[in-house]
């Protein structure tokens, strides 16, 4: 047996972990491929103003990264953007909802869209800070 530790992880070894993984997971759940999401917002000049990029995962959609550019915040977009991407995670086949968010981040305003939070995870990114899991249940 070899063990080998590296900072330089390729996309050769990644792609032969997750294939062994997920043969052992298709026991349980179906395996195919995630499916992307991308919800982005352009103002008049072609410049992105906000963007949400998403994953399906089973029945869940889990909300990898949301930003809305300081200028358009406050306007209600972030809550724009995450209502399309639930509404099309339905067509996906999802009914859940999942999206981690830092202390000082959103968690606030995940929670005013009807996501609950599950956990926190102390000391996240640093001490003092928290890192959130929140849930949404029932998207149909």
């Amino acid at each position: 047996m070899n063990i080998t530790i590296t900072h330089e992880v390729t996309s050769t070894d990644s792609e032969e972990l997750f294939a062994g993984l997920r043969s052992y997971n298709s026991q349980f759940i179906e395996t195919g491929p995630r499916k992307p999401l991308g919800i982005f917002c352009r103002n008049e000049s072609g410049v992105m103003i906000g963007g949400l990029i998403a994953t399906r995962k089973g029945l869940w959609l889990c909300i990898d990264y949301l930003w809305v550019s300081q200028e358009a915040r406050g306007n209600g977009l972030g809550g724009v953007m995450v209502n399309k991407a639930e509404q099309e995670a339905v067509k996906m086949g999802c009914i859940h909802s999942l999206v981690d968010t830092f202390s000082f981040q959103a968690a606030p305003f995940y929670e005013r869209l009807g996501y609950e939070l599950q956990m926190s995870l102390q000391d996240c990114p640093k001490v003092g800070m928290q890192r959130h899991y929140l849930t949404k249940k029932n998207l149909v």
